[in-house]
């Protein structure tokens, strides 16, 4: 039984500290979402989707019962709720100046215009 016990202890540790990394990148995204540095913030996002498998894959959660754990929990959600309206306003204004760009290429004109800007 020590040893079943031992190793209770060892994964709800476990569980802890990967509980408390997913939460430290949680906030590292954020605050790269708010500086808009969008390639680091997508370095971290498989990071992070990977600390998520590991707590998964640990079973029944025990740590997140906790008094602790509920609060790293809620916190984590605050902040996804945070990054999603700021990682959709951040794509709709990249939309919006891409399609400014693109109402400009000269490319995209109509062919009696292409056929105006030809040299004879």
């Amino acid at each position: 039984m020590p040893d079943s016990e031992a190793k209770q202890a060892e994964a709800h540790a476990t569980e802890q500290e990967l509980a408390e990394q997913y939460l430290v990148l949680t906030e590292e995204l954020l605050k790269f979402i708010d500086k808009q540095d969008v390639d680091t913030f997508m370095e971290i996002v498989p990071q992070r989707d990977v600390l998520l498998e590991r707590l998964q894959a640990l079973g029944e959660p025990k740590f997140r019962r906790t008094e602790e754990g509920r609060a790293i929990v809620d916190k984590v959600k605050s902040l996804d709720m945070q990054i999603i309206y700021k990682a959709r306003s951040w794509l709709n204004k990249s939309r919006h100046q891409n399609a400014a760009v693109r109402s400009y290429d000269l490319g995209s004109m109509a062919p009696v215009g292409n056929i105006l800007n030809r040299k004879y």
